[in-house]
């Protein structure tokens, strides 16, 4: 019996030492088991249930984190079956269709992963923006969203052309040279990313580094500061709180009109009175509310990814030839709409209208910082600045619209269903 106590009390050592904190049932457990644990300490102990509402935040950002989260897992694995060698990228997508064990699940889910991100990250701009929860104290993390969207788009470009097939090489083809557009930079950045004039075994071995360490690396830590700062600026915008009750309700009635006021200065001289401010915001625990919603959103996320990746395989052409050009050579579906602006204008297209969207998403809350509609969507008070972003973010959909559908050989306008 002695023995067996022993051994009971070595596991509940081992145990101990990796969980500090039991299988929480009280308040103070719980709250202390959000402190000590490495993965829940980024949480905060207590959430407003604004925070949980669906509605709010579609769970936008969490979805975008979880798609990255699959995709280094994914990513890693498939490492493990390819080469970053012109003659050996498409053999090794081949090895992952026909011999690698659920090869093309794999593949799939990565791919659908990538560009689902893209489009997850580009819908939490957009209700981030909705809700005035860019201002502040938010501005600066909303510059790194920014960023992070921009990297989102790069890491997903520099993956285009792994596969080293005839839709990937004529897709980087039209993106690199949109980027070449810029004046006195464009060329160099050009010939940086190609390793050359042309595209070849520098470009595919640049761009496999670039997706598969620097660009990940570099997300990797701005996702992580991107959480911190929600957590240091005060988690979720919310509605401002309710306003103070009048003085003379809080007293009584007992001051003249004269004296009435919402502040506090008509009560300076006056016999010390209890003061009643605004009810704060009610809280509940993080565990379980916030991390069981989490728990669910991610299982949510694997189901349909995990459905979308067995019911459609990820494109794959035949293998890439630099002397056959397809008509029309188009590039990544994210820049489709750079590439139906530069069929007009190729400084439009290549370098104005890229370079000011940067340029106003950044100083967007430096601009705008009124406190005025923070947390509350299509805020009456932002009735101008809600209608102007809405055109724009149409205006981009409909041209990615345009070039994924209804523009066929020599950019000329056809119908999809002729």
């Amino acid at each position: 019996m002695a023995s067996r106590d022993k051994i009971v009390g070595w596991f509940r050592g081992i145990w101990g030492s990796l969980f500090r904190v039991g299988w929480p049932g009280t308040d103070k457990d719980r709250a202390a088991s959000m402190i000590s644990s490495f993965f829940l300490h980024i949480h905060s102990a207590k959430v407003r249930p604004h925070t949980l509402r669906f509605s709010y935040s579609l769970g936008l950002g969490l979805i975008s984190l979880f798609l990255f989260l699959i995709l280094i897992v994914t990513g890693v694995a498939l490492m493990l079956y390819y080469t970053p060698e012109p003659s050996e990228a498409y053999r090794s997508m081949k090895d992952l269709q026909f011999v690698v064990t659920f090869g093309t699940v794999l593949r799939n889910m990565h791919r659908w992963a990538a560009h689902g991100m893209v489009l997850v990250v580009f819908l939490h701009m957009c209700r981030v923006f909705f809700t005035g929860a860019y201002k502040p104290p938010r501005q600066f993390n909303w510059v790194v969203g920014v960023v992070l969207f921009i990297l989102t788009l790069g890491l997903s470009f520099t993956g285009y052309l792994l596969p080293w097939d005839q839709l990937a090489y004529w897709a980087i083809t039209v993106g690199t040279n949109i980027a070449g557009y810029a004046p006195v930079i464009g060329e160099p950045i050009k010939y940086l990313l190609l390793g050359g004039n042309a595209i070849g075994a520098g470009t595919l071995l640049r761009f496999y580094v670039l997706h598969c360490v620097i660009l990940p690396v570099a997300a990797l830590w701005l996702v992580g500061l991107h959480i911190w700062r929600v957590r240091k600026d005060g988690g979720l915008s919310a509605p401002p709180s309710p306003v103070p009750a009048p003085i003379e309700e809080i007293a009584g009635g007992q001051f003249p009109a004269s004296t009435r006021s919402y502040g506090l200065m008509a009560l300076a001289d006056r016999p010390a009175l209890p003061v009643v401010e605004a009810d704060p915001d009610e809280t509940v625990m993080s565990w379980p509310h916030l991390l069981f919603r989490e728990v669910l959103l991610l299982l949510i996320v694997l189901v349909v990814l995990h459905g979308v990746a067995l019911l459609f395989n990820a494109p794959l052409e035949e293998i890439a030839n630099p002397t056959h050009t397809p008509n029309p050579a188009k590039a990544p579906w994210y820049f489709l709409g750079l590439q139906e602006l530069v069929s007009f204008s190729a400084f439009m297209g290549g370098v104005l209208v890229p370079a000011l969207a940067v340029l106003a998403l950044v100083l967007l809350p430096y601009l705008d910082s009124k406190s005025k509609g923070v947390g509350v969507w299509f805020a009456p008070e932002r009735r101008l600045a809600n209608v102007i972003f809405g055109v724009l973010v149409a205006v981009t959909v409909v041209l990615t619209l345009i070039g994924t559908f209804f523009r066929g050989p020599s950019w000329l306008w056809v119908w999809p269903w002729s």
